[in-house]
């Protein structure tokens, strides 16, 4: 009888853990989401109920069709061993399908690494918005505190970017607590306005939204520009799947954050047909003003805190699957946490985003001029998301073409008009995700491009290994006592850095490991089956070691897991025998002329990107006290 306790007792701790994650970024929506359906430029008369009905039915209705069924019910089937997200959707079509004719990047994954791009700008704006319009929330309780909502808004932002390098291992215990705590509290709030204005709930009906397009036309078509903030966390819901399940998610969102989002909703609504006059303030003006609008304050000041952690921390495992699967330069990646190998941070990025974040504050001053940058990103990524997910349903499920097309009709339904009317406030800031997308688009294909010309540069320079190998005792006249570590990046030719040492130097150690670090696309790779070796003779031995684009690799530890068989290991532990092991990595100079095939300016951006990159001591794990290495000239 304990089992299922137990079983129940842990579904229920991934529930909250869900509810504290991933229902952050939509869970705090109604902070900002009806307010720019009629305070916005493009918003509607919010004083004239039928306006506020067709709102209130169209924000339900998106909720409903985009994320419980697009997300929840078919999008989150697409799993790639447990792990959601654009770059684990990738991995799920046919590797044959990702690449063009001549070996480059294909337009699905074209398609996907856009849709990465506009992550970066959606995980910029995001903290942004949500701990502004909390904030904002300070006016509310009293005018006199106004003029430092930027302030204050400024120094959380960098408390929050400055704790990332703790981890948040020891805080993230108490993210589902609070969220628990803020879905309760709107959800109640809303249940009370309607209580006082039941008849809102007409809005339920779907003929209210088809209404207001019936008669406001064009202006309803606009603030479906609005309306789309309040679905804006559906992809953070696949994103992190696979750090509570689907199951745990599923029933979060359909028993818990739904329901209260609804609730909240409406009951802004009945607020605002009962009292219009409170348009500029919709979410907090459900509270007196005072010591209760203060409150409600500090509770969404910690509820947006905590969305923006999980955007934050899902650009950085956005980065560490990039890096894994050959698309982003390396950068440093640290573990913050022992237990949780899901908890990472990335330097670079998480001052990248701070900066970011804090500018956008600077620049915009209110949460309204930042929702008008807002949606373009994450509609774009949603489009993304639906046509990857149809390709998936073709050519990997083998869907027949009757069954996959209407799946993605009815879900560019949503996402085409939801991404045209951010579109058209392109220039009202829409424009900031974009340049920053494309940023981080021509980085990733620039290194990706680079880093294809490399290895076919590599192969062919290279000679045969097995013909190396055959002719050794004719450029090694001497073999030193020890063992030498070189790392390939292919597994049939020489490695530049062997063939210069021995070319240059005549000398070769008595016995020489060639490692090849391969990337799998699925999250991680049993370590037991990672390691294959092959003994080549003459004291050749080849490593190929494979891992998931969650895994980080660590050569030392699988070289000790490739000789664990042997009574005196070189790479166990900190014995005397390690100390014999020498490394040896190559250390590329990119020339940037006319002859490459990429071209002076893209080998510029290339040569730049390399040489900023974290090393390869660093990211293999290698002791740097360890290693030599040896630099060549390259023209791509």
């Amino acid at each position: 009888m304990s089992q299922p306790h137990g079983h129940k007792a842990k579904l229920g701790a991934l529930v909250v853990g869900a509810i504290g994650i991933v229902f952050g970024d939509i869970g705090t929506s109604p902070l900002y989401a009806l307010k720019e359906c009629i305070a916005s430029p493009h918003g509607l008369d919010g004083t004239q109920a039928e306006n506020i009905l067709g709102l209130l039915s169209l924000i339900f209705w998106s909720i409903t069709l985009v994320v419980t069924v697009k997300y929840l019910t078919f999008v989150m089937r697409a799993d790639n061993r447990g792990e959601g997200g654009i770059l684990a959707l990738l991995a799920l079509v046919p590797e044959s399908l990702q690449k063009s004719r001549g070996g480059g990047v294909g337009w699905i994954a074209l398609l996907v690494l856009v849709g990465a791009a506009l992550l970066y700008g959606d995980g910029m704006i995001t903290p942004a918005i949500s701990v502004l319009s909390a904030v904002e929330g300070l006016e509310e309780a009293t005018s006199s505190l106004k003029s430092y909502v930027v302030p204050i808004t400024c120094v959380i932002l960098v408390g929050l970017f400055a704790v990332q390098r703790q981890g948040t291992a020891g805080i993230g215990r108490f993210f589902g607590p609070i969220m628990v705590l803020w879905f309760f509290v709107i959800g109640a709030l809303g249940a009370y306005h309607i209580a006082q204005n039941p008849a809102v709930l007409k809005a339920l009906n779907p003929a209210y939204a088809i209404h207001l397009f019936v008669t406001h036309r064009y202006h309803a078509f606009l603030v479906l520009g609005s309306v789309v903030l309040s679905v804006t966390g559906g992809e953070a819901l696949y994103a992190d799947m696979g750090h509570f399940g689907i199951r745990a998610i599923r029933m979060g969102w359909i028993f818990f954050g739904m329901p209260a989002l609804v609730l909240n909703y409406f009951g802004q609504g009945a607020h605002l047909i009962a009292h219009p006059e409170t348009i500029e303030r919709p979410f907090y003006s459900m509270v007196p003003s005072g010591a209760p609008a203060a409150v409600l304050c500090v509770l969404a000041t910690m509820a947006t805190v905590i969305a923006s952690q999980a955007l934050i921390s899902g650009a950085f495992s956005l980065t560490h699957q990039a890096i894994q699967l050959g698309f982003f330069p390396r950068v440093t990646v640290k573990h913050t946490s022992h237990e949780a190998e899901g908890q990472i941070y990335v330097p670079e990025i998480n001052w990248l985003l701070g900066v970011a974040c804090i500018a956008l504050v600077l620049a915009f001053q209110k949460s309204e001029r930042l929702a008008a940058a807002y949606g373009i990103a994450v509609t774009g990524t949603m489009g993304i998301t639906s046509i990857i997910y149809f390709v998936v349903v073709r050519k990997t499920w083998k869907w027949p073409l009757w069954k996959a097309l209407p799946l993605l009709v009815f879900f560019l339904a949503f996402d085409l008009p939801f991404f045209a009317a951010n579109a058209l406030k392109f220039f009202q800031g829409g424009y900031v995700p974009i340049c920053v997308a494309i940023v981080f688009l021509v980085v990733m294909l620039v290194w990706r491009t680079g880093r294809r010309y490399l290895t076919e540069y590599i192969q062919r320079s290279s000679p045969p290994l097995d013909a190396f190998i055959e002719s050794l005792d004719e450029h090694v006249s001497v073999r030193l006592p020890g063992v030498g570590v070189y790392m390939c990046s292919q597994s049939s030719g020489v490695p530049p850095v062997l063939a210069h040492h021995t070319e240059r130097l005549g000398v070769l150690h008595e016995r020489v490991f060639l490692v090849t670090i391969a990337f799998d696309h699925v999250p991680h790779v049993d370590p037991e089956a990672r390691v294959t070796t092959q003994d080549l003779g003459k004291g050749f031995e080849r490593v190929i070691a494979r891992y998931g684009f969650m895994d980080t690799p660590d050569v030392p530890e699988l070289l000790a897991r490739a000789t664990a068989d042997e009574d005196a290991s070189p790479f166990r532990g900190k014995a005397p025998a390690s100390k014999k092991v020498t490394y040896f990595l190559g250390r590329e100079t990119f020339l940037a002329t006319e002859r490459g095939r990429m071209g002076p300016v893209s080998e510029g951006i290339f040569a730049f990107l390399s040489r900023n990159s974290r090393s390869a001591t660093a990211y293999f794990s290698i002791p740097p006290e360890q290693v030599i290495e040896v630099g060549y000239q390259i023209d791509l």
